[in-house]
This record gives structure tokens, C-alpha cells and sequence, in this order.
């Protein structure tokens, strides 16, 4: 009776042990599940109601930064379409999410996208890859919408430019006419406001000069000059015309200095050197007119970043008239103060984005005693949903646009004499600072913060090395 006893009480603690223990499994996983729908759909909400809100400071409408911004629907109210429903909303947010905060994975995923080349395959990043699959969803699912007249009007046309966005983004060539597909859709069949389409225009002549359709880029690059001047194209005329004031709208400023950077970028990369110079001085008159910030505390924000938008498209226009007078055999200082002018202005965008002070050195370029790569956006613009983006990606090109110029001083600075290949070297370690690589190691390049392509900053890195270990001799 006494083992018989024992056995008993074991079987019922044992009994007992895993009862207990599967309840608690399974309050554990209720629980975890719980917390992962509380979470996935908190973060939606978020997007929803904090991150696809509108703009609705007034600087931010004056200066037309609300008009410029992504918008993800078609009013005005921001958030996602409630005609989408469930699934297309989440799509849309997904997509946004997995834009902005990542998807998860730091690899790019492989893809083939050549069908002419089997074979080939293009790294792609994940990102890109799933934001695109979420806003293709959500775009079906607004074609059947549409139907029934629920849809807003604009917000197709929204979706589809965001999807065009991540396809250019891409970069293969086969996104890129994709593409434009999706911009001429927007263009010729979705209803848009006036300042949507300008920007539409400077999209498709920007594409297609990406896929070497250059007559077709001059074509669309003209329409949107003349959209935003308001002017006419004469007939027989061969270069657009520039008038010599800006439009009234900041947006159609915006939108005007953009196209005329890539015009200039055309004509130079072309070898039509007399058009390109034509086109660089008249334009280089035209935005000089835009007042220069003399400080981020003179200003409110969004004039600054308007001001600052203005100034680096003018030093892009510097550097490409330096190239211009350089391979028109015009003298070396010509293009060295073209490239002077360049620097400073690259270098006030960065100071000016994060409120730091420079000070002028005797070369007539910013002399910062700060890093370039402690440089960070002023809280102004980063608690801007209208602003984040574009003043993120204006550091961005600021920095390589003075990096651009100090490397390009530097090589034309290298001569037979001590004092120019010093000159050199102070060029190249000003314009290897500004990339974010540190020209005080003796282990080679350290790599470049801000995602400069690998090839560009090694031949920089070489070309320091070369003249440092010439004045070292």
C-alpha cells in the first residue's frame, strides 16, 4: 500500500507539474501575440496619425515646402486614403515604413531585371524591393476603387509617384523605364495641380536622359523652364530661354533651379561647351538674385532651407562652368574661382543647415572649426514632416558638392613648384574631410559617412596620397 501510495502522489504532482506548465505556455504565447498585434498595430497608427500628417505651420505653406513633400494621399489631411479599406491602407504604410525605417535586413536582395540578359542579376535594396511590392498592392487595389468614386482624384496619382519614386531609385534600367511610365501616366491621364505638373516635367526629362533619350529630356527640360517662367519657347530657338527674374512661387523657384542644373549637366557632358557656358552664366545670373543667408538665425526655417536649396543648385552650376572653362582651354584661375565659389557656397549650405557659424579663410571658402562629420540638421527640420526629406538630402548633396570642388581645386592646384603641390594637398585633405574620411590615418581610407560611392573616395584617397608623399620628400 505504502509504494502503491508513493506511485499515486507522483502521477498526480507530474499531472499537476504539466497542466500548470501548459497553461502558463500558453498564457505566455496568448501573451506574446497580444503583444505583437499591440505592437504592429501601434506602429501603423503612427505612421497614420503622426508621420503622414501634414505640414500645417504657416512659414511651411508660404514657403511652399507643403506643396513639395511626399504625399502618400490625396488630401490634404495626409494619412492613407479610407477608400483603400483595410488591406490598401496597411499596404500604403508598409510601404512607407519599410522606406523609412527598413525592412528588417541589411543585405540587398538579388533580382534579375534585364530580360534581354537572362543571366544578369542587380543587388537591390531590400528596402527598395519590398516598398515597391506594397505600393503595387496598394495601387490595384485603387484601380478598383476607382470605379465606384470613393477614391480621392489626386490619390492615384500620389501612390503612383511614389512608386515611380522607388523605382528610379532603383537604378536599374529597366525601373528606370518603368519609371517614367509611371510619371507620364501622371502627366498625361491624372488629374494634378499646376506646381505637381512642373515637377512631373523635370521627373521625365531627367529619366529619359538617363536612358540616353537625350532629344526627349531637352524636350520635357524646356516645358518645365517654361512652365515655371511662364515664357514661350521661340521657334528655331536651340537653347531654352532663361528669363533673368524668378517666378513668384518658392516651389516653381525650386523646380526651375533643379531643371537648369540638369540642363548645364547635359550640354557638359555632351561636349557642346559654347551651350553648356551659355546656359551656366545665364542661369548663375538668375540665381544669384536669391538672397544669401547671412546666418539660420536671420531666417525662419523653411526660408533658410528654401535659401539653402538655392544656393547649393548655384554652386552645382559653379562647378560645372569650371569644368566647362577648363576643357574650353580658358585660363586656370578662371576655373579655380568658379571652384572657390563653389566650395564656400557648398560649405555655407552645411553650416547653414545646422546652425553652425563659419568663419572666411583667405582661399574665400568656409573655414569651420567643426568636423564635417559631426554635422547634423537643426531640430527645425528634422520635426518637419515637410522638411525632414528634403533637408536631409540637401546636407547630403552639399557635402559631396564640397567635396566635389576641393578634389577638382586640388588637381588643378598640382603644378612643378612646392607651394602648388602643398596647395594640392591642403585641397584634397579639405575635400577627404568633407567626405568623411580621415586623411590622418597611414592605414588607408576609413570609409565615408555619408555613402560616397566607394570608387570616388579611393581615387580621392589616391590622389592625396600621391601628392602628400611628393611634399614629404
Amino acid at each position: 500500500m505504502f509504494i502503491q501510495d508513493q506511485l499515486s502522489r507522483s502521477a498526480v504532482f507530474a499531472f499537476g507539474f504539466f497542466k500548470r506548465f501548459a497553461k502558463l505556455s500558453i498564457l505566455g504565447i496568448v501573451s506574446l501575440g497580444l503583444t505583437g498585434i499591440a505592437a504592429f498595430e501601434g506602429a501603423h497608427m503612427w505612421v497614420e496619425n503622426v508621420e503622414l500628417s501634414p505640414d500645417n505651420d504657416l512659414e511651411t505653406k508660404r514657403w511652399e515646402w507643403d506643396r513639395d513633400a511626399e504625399k502618400w494621399n490625396g488630401d490634404d489631411a495626409g494619412g492613407t486614403d479610407p477608400a483603400l479599406g483595410f488591406k490598401g491602407r496597411y499596404a500604403v504604410r508598409a510601404a512607407w515604413m519599410t522606406q523609412n525605417w527598413g525592412s528588417g535586413s541589411h543585405t540587398g536582395v538579388l533580382k534579375q531585371t534585364d530580360p534581354l540578359s537572362p543571366g544578369r542579376l542587380n543587388v537591390i535594396d531590400a528596402r527598395l524591393g519590398y516598398a515597391k511590392e506594397f505600393l503595387t498592392l496598394a495601387l490595384e487595389i485603387a484601380e478598383d476603387v476607382i470605379p465606384t468614386g470613393k477614391l480621392h482624384p489626386r490619390t492615384a496619382a500620389e501612390l503612383t509617384m511614389r512608386h515611380a519614386d522607388v523605382l528610379e531609385r532603383m537604378g536599374a534600367r529597366d525601373a528606370i523605364f518603368d519609371a517614367r511610365s509611371d510619371y507620364e501616366n501622371v502627366w498625361f491621364g491624372l488629374s494634378m495641380d499646376g506646381i505637381k505638373n512642373f515637377r512631373v516635367a523635370l521627373k521625365l526629362g531627367d529619366l529619359n536622359f538617363r536612358l540616353g533619350e537625350n532629344e526627349e529630356a531637352l524636350e520635357w527640360w524646356a516645358r518645365t523652364i517654361n512652365m515655371t517662367q511662364g515664357t514661350q519657347q521661340s521657334k528655331g530657338s536651340a537653347l531654352p530661354i532663361i528669363s533673368q527674374t524668378l517666378p513668384s512661387s518658392p516651389s516653381a523657384q525650386r523646380t526651375l533651379a533643379s531643371t537648369l542644373v540638369s540642363l548645364s549637366a547635359y550640354y557638359s557632358t555632351s561636349h557642346r561647351l559654347k551651350e553648356a557656358r551659355k546656359i551656366q552664366e545665364a542661369a548663375l545670373s538668375l540665381l544669384r538674385s536669391t538672397p544669401i543667408p547671412s546666418s539660420a538665425l536671420s531666417m525662419t526655417p523653411p526660408h533658410l532651407l528654401h535659401s539653402l536649396y538655392m544656393l547649393h543648385r548655384s554652386s552645382l552650376l559653379s562647378i560645372h562652368l569650371a569644368e566647362v572653362l577648363h576643357a574650353s582651354r580658358s585660363s586656370r584661375e578662371s576655373s579655380l574661382s568658379y571652384l572657390s565659389e563653389a566650395a564656400k557656397s557648398a560649405e555655407s549650405v552645411v553650416l547653414g543647415l545646422s546652425g553652425k557659424v563659419g568663419r572666411s579663410s583667405g582661399q574665400g571658402a568656409v573655414n569651420s572649426e567643426i568636423p564635417p562629420h559631426g554635422v547634423s540638421l537643426l531640430p527645425a527640420f528634422t520635426k518637419s514632416n515637410a522638411m525632414r526629406k528634403p533637408a536631409k538630402a540637401l546636407l547630403r548633396d552639399a557635402r559631396r558638392t564640397a567635396t566635389e570642388a576641393w578634389n577638382l581645386m586640388g588637381i588643378l592646384s598640382e603644378g612643378d613648384s612646392d607651394s602648388d603641390m602643398r596647395k594640392a594637398l591642403d585641397c584634397y585633405e579639405r575635400a577627404l574631410a568633407w567626405a568623411g574620411v580621415s586623411a590622418a590615418t597611414s592605414e588607408g581610407p576609413q570609409g565615408s559617412e555619408e555613402s560616397m560611392p566607394e570608387a570616388e573616395w579611393r581615387k580621392l584617397w589616391g590622389s592625396y596620397v600621391r601628392v602628400r608623399d611628393s611634399v614629404n620628400k
